[in-house]
């Protein structure tokens, strides 16, 4: 595989968003302040119940927010690509972290100290505003996931994630899945019974192709049509 081209901290950060508000001088003390943290995948940033020491944004790659809990299992709660950032609403509150993080592949994540984030903060209410309306965007994502869980069928949402991990364009599309198919499953509310029985239900129709963690969509829009089954013909 070929070697990935070093990005120095400040270059990626005016990049962003959420920090091209910054001038030169503040993005030099963030990226002062930042370590760089390469992951293997499934390598462990955090776990819960860690205290949470700052902030985090990627580089590459993909982290998985994962809940673990006796009763529930392992949980998919998020997943955080490149370019964006997590572990602000803990940071903020001081309280230890919720959830699990690990790489789903490797990558490449900057950590932030909160004290410097909380210095810049104070020194630029733009940038304040900034934070206030990405943990905002976050609440609305929630609400819009919790609505989709309340959509339809198993079979309804399960298509509905495919259809949104596979993304736009025409032609065959494959979905990697970035955690265990429990841990997908419960993310949509299914058993793990559930959701394999509604995968193989969607390949044996042939709106899916299914190879480990590997899900193959030959046709989106057939796939989009087959939320839910046909009526059966009186």
């Amino acid at each position: 595989m070929p070697r990935r081209p070093e990005i120095a901290p400040q270059t990626f950060l005016a990049a962003l968003p959420l920090f091209k508000s910054l001038g030169a001088a503040a993005l030099g003390r963030l990226a002062a302040a930042t370590t760089r943290r390469p992951l293997k995948r499934g390598e462990r940033l955090f776990s819960k119940g860690d205290a949470v020491t700052g902030m985090y944004v990627v580089v590459y790659g993909e982290i998985r927010l994962l809940a673990r809990s006796p009763g529930r299992g392992e949980r998919l709660t998020g997943i955080v690509g490149a370019g964006r950032s997590f572990g602000e609403p803990v940071m903020f509150l001081e309280r230890p972290a919720v959830v699990d993080a690990e790489a789903a592949g490797d990558a490449l994540v900057l950590h932030l100290p909160k004290q410097a984030v909380f210095d810049e903060i104070e020194r630029s209410p733009l940038f304040a505003r900034r934070i206030i309306a990405g943990l905002s965007q976050r609440v609305e994502a929630l609400v819009n996931e919790l609505e989709r869980q309340a959509m339809g069928g198993g079979r309804a949402r399960l298509v509905d994630y495919l259809m949104r991990s596979a993304g736009g364009g025409p032609g065959p599309r494959i979905v990697a899945l970035p955690a265990a198919k429990g841990a997908i499953a419960s993310h949509l509310n299914l058993t793990p019974e559930h959701f394999s029985r509604l995968l193989r239900e969607l390949a044996d129709e042939g709106l899916v192709q299914v190879r480990g963690r590997n899900i193959t969509v030959p046709d989106p829009k057939r796939l989009a049509a087959g939320g839910e089954p046909a009526p059966a013909a009186e």
